[in-house]
């Protein structure tokens, strides 16, 4: 079991969602070391008592617990590998744990390379977006040994009320793919549900006091719908991740067999407003395909 008199832990990748997380850390009593490519995304951490460090090296010479919550599978691999990476810098019992949404295949790799250096590397993918960062109400979903996830089981419910062990190394982002593929359908049908209000002359926020309570209800239609209609297409998840994401997701249930229609008109649309600059915008942002 963990605790905070006597664990260091590493946080790299300070983006929308890190940020908060790093600070429940800090609140908790930990000591927290963070790096990102830009050190003023980490101003606020450090003002409320994280140090920085300028290289992934130096935290994993410094930390016995380092989380790492980036955008791409390429970022995860320039952070683990090569000599200046995590795993060749880390210390033998330290927790690796990514956060990141990657492939299972680099999650398997990662935890293999790890293991040969005495490491525990763990791929715990979440959702729940800004919302359930800042308010530490993620669902955090868990692939690693078993005896590896109850060690760190302590810190991750820092972070989330809804943690799970997936399985075996990989299985967490496997999960995540679950996810994914829920979400990119539903999202299709939240932008309908609100377009198809407005053009029968419905009032938009009154029709969402009755579906989202009832059958129709998700989380995107209760949480993302009134920022569309707010016309608020900041981001709490970036369109540029959602469609990694479904490359991922796609590329994986090509290797099983499996087709994918919902999934692959969801990216379909999402690569369409990717195109037309909306790759930095939230995954609400779909919302304007049938307005443009």
């Amino acid at each position: 079991m963990l605790n905070p008199e006597n664990t260091v832990i590493g946080f790299i990748g300070i983006g929308v969602m890190g940020k908060s997380m790093a600070g429940h850390l800090l609140k908790a009593g930990y000591s927290v070391i963070v790096y990102s490519r830009t050190k003023e995304k980490a101003t606020d951490l450090l003002s409320q008592g994280a140090s920085w460090e300028a290289t992934p090296k130096a935290i994993a010479e410094k930390a016995s617990v380092i989380f790492t919550m980036v955008g791409y599978p390429t970022d995860v691999e320039e952070i683990y590998f090569g000599e200046q990476g995590l795993i060749a810098n880390g210390t033998p019992g330290s927790y690796f744990i990514d956060m990141t949404t990657s492939a299972p295949s680099l999650a398997i790799r990662i935890y293999e390379e790890a293991k040969m250096k005495g490491i525990q590397a763990i791929d715990a993918p979440v959702s729940g977006g800004d919302v359930g960062a800042k308010e530490a109400k993620l669902s955090i979903m868990v692939g690693s040994e078993r005896e590896a996830f109850e060690e760190v089981r302590s810190v991750l419910e820092l972070l989330g009320t809804n943690i799970v062990y997936q399985g075996k190394p990989g299985a967490g982002q496997h999960t995540k793919m679950c996810n994914q593929i829920a979400i990119a359908s539903n999202m299709i049908g939240v932008c309908e549900a609100i377009i198809y209000a407005e053009k029968a002359g419905l009032d938009p926020e009154n029709v969402l006091k009755s579906i989202t309570t009832g059958a129709a209800g998700s989380w995107s239609l209760s949480n993302l719908a009134p920022r569309m209609l707010a016309g608020n297409f900041e981001p709490g998840f970036y369109i540029k991740h959602f469609i990694k994401d479904m490359r991922i997701a796609i590329d994986e249930a090509d290797k099983m067999g499996m087709e994918v229609p919902g999934l692959s008109l969801a990216k379909a649309l999402y690569d369409h407003l990717a195109e037309k600059g909306e790759e930095n915008s939230g995954t609400q942002a779909l919302y304007k395909y049938w307005k443009n």
